[in-house]
Protein backbone atom coordinates (compact mmCIF):
# COMPACT_ATOMS: atom_id res chain seq x y z
CA UNK A 1 0.00 0.00 0.00
CA UNK A 2 2.75 2.49 0.90
CA UNK A 3 4.51 1.67 -2.35
CA UNK A 4 1.36 2.53 -4.31
CA UNK A 5 1.00 5.80 -2.43
CA UNK A 6 4.61 6.71 -3.07
CA UNK A 7 4.22 5.87 -6.77
CA UNK A 8 1.09 8.04 -6.97
CA UNK A 9 2.86 11.00 -5.35
CA UNK A 10 5.85 10.56 -7.67
CA UNK A 11 3.57 10.51 -10.72
CA UNK A 12 1.76 13.61 -9.44
CA UNK A 13 5.08 15.45 -9.16
CA UNK A 14 6.06 14.44 -12.70
CA UNK A 15 2.72 15.55 -14.14
CA UNK A 16 2.71 18.82 -12.20
CA UNK A 17 6.21 19.62 -13.44
CA UNK A 18 5.48 19.20 -17.15
CA UNK A 19 3.80 22.57 -17.77
CA UNK A 20 6.28 24.74 -15.85
CA UNK A 21 9.09 22.96 -17.70
CA UNK A 22 7.55 23.36 -21.16
CA UNK A 23 6.02 26.82 -20.82
CA UNK A 24 6.92 28.78 -17.68
CA UNK A 25 5.39 32.02 -18.98
CA UNK A 26 2.00 30.35 -19.48
CA UNK A 27 2.09 28.98 -15.95
CA UNK A 28 2.97 32.42 -14.61
CA UNK A 29 -0.05 33.93 -16.42
CA UNK A 30 -2.31 31.14 -15.17
CA UNK A 31 -1.21 31.67 -11.57
CA UNK A 32 -1.81 35.42 -11.90
CA UNK A 33 -5.36 34.73 -13.12
CA UNK A 34 -5.94 32.25 -10.30
CA UNK A 35 -4.95 34.97 -7.84
CA UNK A 36 -7.85 37.06 -9.16
CA UNK A 37 -10.47 34.36 -8.51
CA UNK A 38 -12.56 34.40 -5.37
CA UNK A 39 -12.37 31.78 -2.65
CA UNK A 40 -15.60 30.09 -3.73
CA UNK A 41 -14.36 29.62 -7.30
CA UNK A 42 -11.12 28.09 -6.03
CA UNK A 43 -13.02 25.81 -3.67
CA UNK A 44 -15.30 24.68 -6.50
CA UNK A 45 -12.28 23.94 -8.70
CA UNK A 46 -10.65 21.99 -5.88
CA UNK A 47 -13.83 20.01 -5.28
CA UNK A 48 -14.17 19.21 -8.99
CA UNK A 49 -10.54 18.06 -9.06
CA UNK A 50 -11.01 15.80 -6.04
CA UNK A 51 -14.22 14.27 -7.43
CA UNK A 52 -12.55 13.63 -10.80
CA UNK A 53 -9.61 12.00 -9.01
CA UNK A 54 -11.85 9.73 -6.94
CA UNK A 55 -13.85 8.72 -10.02
CA UNK A 56 -10.67 7.97 -12.00
CA UNK A 57 -9.25 5.98 -9.08
CA UNK A 58 -12.49 4.01 -8.77
CA UNK A 59 -12.56 3.26 -12.51
CA UNK A 60 -8.90 2.22 -12.57
CA UNK A 61 -9.26 -0.23 -9.71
Amino acid sequence: MWGDLLAAVALLLVLEGIMPFLSPSSVRRLLARLDELGDNALRLGGLASMVAGVVLLYLSR
